[in-house]
């Protein structure tokens, strides 16, 4: 009879402890949306694509990078965003500011900046776009700025501080931004 009980008292256990993590950081997941995986080897987030509250000073339609949390928000209406989990710059390499989209690009192509050419002899000068780019399925570039939220085939690497200043997401998580985002939106990166 234990055992019968077992299993669903350890799936509520942890769901209260999951709702307790979201509560915590201010804010409450109501829908448990998550990514799934499908486009091209990138994977399932380790993070899961989730609306939560949200209670920022942000026009709906804004990105807000928080890089401390690793977390992207899309804010949407109703003091609610969409949440990401993202990959973003090692130590040395983080950021802030505003900047606006200024391109969108489908499989990218991938030329490393003669600064990361520098730190690194022995990557490729040039890669077309595709499932081994870096890059992944989807790049929005930010401004005048080296940096992009992009793809990644290492699903491994959200939540990390591992880029040299982009923003990584799943190519699942990545598609879907960019399929709700345009050319022009504002993108606000916390670097606290």
């Amino acid at each position: 009879m234990i055992r019968f009980f077992a299993a669903p008292i350890t799936a509520i256990a942890l769901l209260l402890a999951g709702a307790a993590d979201a509560s915590a950081a201010g804010m409450m997941d109501f829908t448990g949306t998550s990514s799934t995986g499908y486009l091209g080897g990138g994977g399932a987030s380790p993070i899961p694509r989730t609306t939560v509250m949200y209670n920022g000073n942000y026009a709906p339609g804004t990105i807000v990078v928080n890089t401390a949390e690793r977390r992207l928000y899309l804010v949407l209406q109703n003091g609610q965003a969409l949440r990401y989990g993202i990959g973003v710059g090692r130590d040395g390499f983080r950021w802030g500011g505003v900047h606006k989209i200024t391109a969108k690009k489908e499989w990218p192509e991938w030329t490393p900046p003669s600064q990361m050419i520098a730190r690194r002899p022995d990557l490729p000068r040039h890669m077309k776009g595709g499932i081994e780019n870096p890059l992944g399925a989807r790049a929005m570039y930010l401004g005048s700025t080296l940096y992009r939220i992009h793809g990644s085939n290492e699903p491994e690497t959200i939540g990390q501080a591992v880029s040299s200043g982009c923003f990584r997401m799943t190519n699942d998580d990545v598609t879907d931004l960019y399929g709700r985002v345009g050319v022009g939106t504002t993108v606000v990166v916390l670097n606290n």
